[in-house]
């Protein structure tokens, strides 16, 4: 096991840097799509953990001295886990370790792995026998995002494509909110709504747009048909060449004086009627 003492090493540096260029929207964020492997910044035991059973390559992976005291504990083994797959692993002191990690509260572990985008077809076209797919616009809140994410993964959604101008799906906050989903489906970082609409219409997938009022109420939509949802930020809502693709819309009905959802929610909400409908 190595060890850094110094905060000027340059694999500090190297988690510094990640952390922030990591911060950006999916458009020229650093992330690669089409199969080309992308580093990701890791941060906390569980989502190493998740990341290891996903065979996600974990290239470097630090360890605060307190977290191996004891040989025996999940960390420990974690770290063993790292060196047995080919991967560095690194014992760093307390302020060492506060200098590598994104948060300002460091759980004791943090690591740098290679995560695989890939591009919007390959999303379309999952292989599922029924395709699901979340398409989201300039959504750029990263906690959102990865929240989106994780409950795709809950719900059995086929994929996720985050459009130019939503916040980088493979951002250390996002990969934080969806806990591990990220790997366990095929996630474009990079996705140019033109692209998804021509997807969809050669692969006869349904575009839907989520909208706030005066679509079909989510208790009365199909969804047992080939869907990519579309949802858009709060505030600004979706694109007018969105809006004119789809072929339909819904909305949550919900309570006056209420009248929108975090958008998070409402894509659980959808998801969740999804998966009702297709299994029942």
């Amino acid at each position: 096991m190595e060890r850094i003492t110094s905060r000027q090493n340059a694999i500090v540096k190297r988690f510094r840097d990640l952390a922030r260029t990591s911060r950006g929207s999916a458009h020229g964020d650093g992330a690669a799509d089409g199969g080309i492997s992308a580093e990701v910044l890791l941060d906390g035991e569980h989502l190493l953990q998740e990341a290891i059973a996903c065979d996600v390559p974990i290239e470097i992976a630090a360890f605060s001295d307190r977290q191996l005291e004891n040989v025996s504990s999940p960390v420990a083994r974690i770290a063993t886990d790292v060196a047995q797959r080919g991967g560095r692993v690194l014992a760093v002191g307390e302020e060492i370790l506060a200098a590598m990690s994104p948060v300002q509260h460091p759980s004791g572990v943090v690591a740098i792995g290679r995560a695989r985008p890939v591009d919007v077809r390959v999303v379309m076209s999952a292989t599922s026998d029924l395709p699901l797919v979340l398409v989201l616009a300039s959504l750029q809140d990263p906690g959102n995002v990865g929240a989106i994410v994780r409950t795709a993964a809950a719900f059995g959604a086929s994929g996720v494509i985050a459009l130019e101008g939503s916040a980088n799906p493979f951002s250390w906050k996002a990969l934080r909110g969806a806990m591990g989903g990220t790997f366990r489906l095929p996630i474009a970082s990079r996705g140019a709504l033109p692209d998804v609409i021509s997807a969809a219409q050669e692969l006869n997938v349904r575009l839907i747009a989520a909208v706030p009022r005066g679509g079909t109420p989510l208790p009365d939509l199909d969804l047992r048909q080939p869907t990519a949802l579309i949802l858009g930020g709060e505030g600004g809502g979706l694109p007018p060449a969105a809006m004119t693709a789809v072929h339909d819309t819904v909305t949550i009905p919900m309570r006056k004086p209420v009248e929108s959802l975090n958008v998070a929610i409402a894509a659980s909400l959808v998801l969740y009627e999804a998966s009702r409908q297709r299994t029942r």
